[in-house]
């Protein structure tokens, strides 16, 4: 990278430079920011994020991160592994980091459920009476996803659209070709699931359906030596099969309202306020695509709703639906008397002194009728274009009481996937053989790295606002079953797909350095 940089033959600094002197500054520096972040807390509230990793023997970590419309960052990370069946361990783990970001700025702490957390939610929510537990949204959507792709001819037809890709992404002349024929194109899309990634390819497919029959049938192909291979005659039968791609519609269409929720909810966007909308447009969008198909209507609307009621639903949902002016000024809503149950619940569990019930009914009334400022003309058009949480802070005046409230719940992220974590550095740090000075390095190392990653990131989403898939990564999987052959294997070529892996040099080093300074740090000013 530092060749790229700055020229052919410079020398960085050495692994124990940077360990001593650029890793203490520059996480002095991601200190500095983060502490401006925390400036704005008591306006806005804030969200624990609980990220964790299994190896669903006996190792457990968490990734603790702090967010809030100022931005996200990384906190710490606790190795988990000692209190997995004891649930009073993980709840002072959690109780530790209420404490370390203040209990009164918590609006809520979002898991995602790859550990149990037993009834320490419940825990939480019962000592710390403002403070809610949600679940992680791209999680459940994920696992929504993930049930879709296990129906029998979901399946099936991701099989045979795989058949396809593998044959293409594992002969170098046909992909090649391939990027020649699609304009350099690709034809995978690896997204920030395994399921994604299975329902964006198979959008992909559908979409080049046509330049992929044009090129099996092209004269540069025909005449190849990979024309007559047997999978090669597979592809072209299965590019053919309209019954096939009619299939593939369906689930592009049944798929996608379901990505479009992912897409909301990932990257550490606001959208508490949204997800309640967003979930009963994708069962209404099932019950209309499958109005005449009343089995196939079921098989998916049974797996939505069961895991949007179960696994995902919460009453700060709800409340923060309540609040968002484009739903509550909506007349076509339909669902806003069955919320406002749930949205008067968080208010009397968010209400800490017992004499402000009536003010808040007075503003209340005044926020539903649209009386005093909420009346403006500017506040009646932001409305629709303006982020619930930024509109309360800019119109909500005539409610102080229930402005303070409303900005501290329409803040809120609602999904842990604020951006995609390397789990091998943090894995690094937590080894059973590390000393103490290497563990408290690169636990440092981790700390700088996560922050500048958001921080680069939080960034190049603004700059590239409307453009790109939040929810679609930037390069291929080359390990995923899209492309790698699991029948055969060939070990060489999956070498010859990370050439960077091999380039010699001292292995240690490059790991310290790279692991740090990401392609996009803003480092040393360059």
């Amino acid at each position: 990278m530092l060749d790229t940089l700055v020229g052919q033959g410079f020398r960085g600094p050495s692994a124990d430079v940077l360990r001593t002197k650029w890793l203490p500054k520059l996480k002095s520096e991601v200190l500095q920011r983060t502490q401006e972040i925390e400036k704005d807390w008591a306006t806005t509230g804030c969200t624990i994020l609980a990220d964790s990793w299994t190896d669903n023997k006996l190792k457990a970590l968490i990734n603790f991160s702090v967010s809030s419309p100022l931005g996200t960052f990384f906190l710490k990370t606790v190795d988990a592994s000692p209190h997995i069946k004891n649930h009073r361990g993980l709840y002072d783990l959690f109780d530790e980091v209420i404490q370390e970001v203040g209990p009164g700025n918590v609006v809520q702490i979002i898991s995602d459920r790859n550990i149990n957390y037993g009834n320490i939610d419940k825990l939480i929510m019962q000592n710390y009476n403002t403070i809610f537990w949600s679940p992680c949204a791209s999680f459940c959507v994920n696992s929504m996803l993930d049930e879709f792709s296990k129906i029998d001819w979901v399946n099936q037809c991701i099989c045979q659209a795989q058949t396809i890709t593998r044959f293409v992404y594992n002969n170098n002349w046909v992909l090649d070709l391939m990027r020649k024929c699609m304009e350099g194109q690709e034809l995978v899309c690896s997204g920030i699931t395994k399921s994604v990634s299975d329902f964006l390819t198979l959008q992909s497919l559908l979409r080049h359906r046509s330049k992929l029959k044009q090129m099996f049938h092209s004269p540069e192909y025909v005449s190849s030596s990979y024309a007559n291979r047997s999978l090669s005659i597979s592809c072209v039968e299965i590019l053919n099969d309209d019954e096939l791609w009619r299939a593939v519609e369906e689930i592009a269409a049944v798929s996608e309202p379901l990505l479009r929720v992912m897409r909301d909810v990932s990257g550490g966007k606001a959208a508490i306020g949204y997800i309640y909308e967003s979930m009963t447009k994708v069962m209404d969008s099932i019950r209309t695509y499958y109005i005449m198909d009343e089995g196939k209507c079921k098989s998916f609307l049974d797996i939505v709703e069961q895991k949007w009621q179960v696994e995902l639903h919460s009453p700060l949902h709800s409340a923060a639906a309540f609040l968002n002016p484009s739903i509550q000024y909506n007349p076509d809503i339909k669902f806003l008397s069955t919320i406002k149950e749930e949205f008067y619940n968080v208010l009397h569990k968010v209400l800490t002194a017992p004499d402000q019930g009536h003010g808040i009914t007075l503003e209340l009334h005044a926020f539903s009728k649209t009386r005093g400022m909420f009346a403006s003309n500017i506040a009646k058009e932001a409305r629709n274009n303006t982020p619930p949480g930024i509109w309360w802070e800019q119109y909500g005046d005539s409610a102080p009481a229930l402005q303070h409230i409303a900005v501290r719940i329409a803040s809120q992220v609602c999904s842990t996937l604020t951006f995609q974590r390397d789990w091998s550095i943090i894995l690094q740090s937590h080894c059973e053989k590390r000393n103490k000075l290497d563990k408290e390095a690169l636990a440092d190392q981790a700390y700088v790295h996560y922050n500048l990653t958001l921080h680069s990131e939080s960034r190049m989403a603004t700059k590239k606002k409307g453009d790109g898939d939040p929810i679609a990564l930037d390069h291929i999987d080359m390990t995923s079953p899209w492309v790698e052959d699991s029948d055969s294997p060939n070990f060489t070529q999956w070498l010859d797909r990370f050439p960077s892996a091999l380039d010699g040099g001292d292995l240690n080093t490059r790991q310290f350095g790279g692991s740090i300074f990401g392609t996009n740090d803003n480092l040393f000013n360059l």
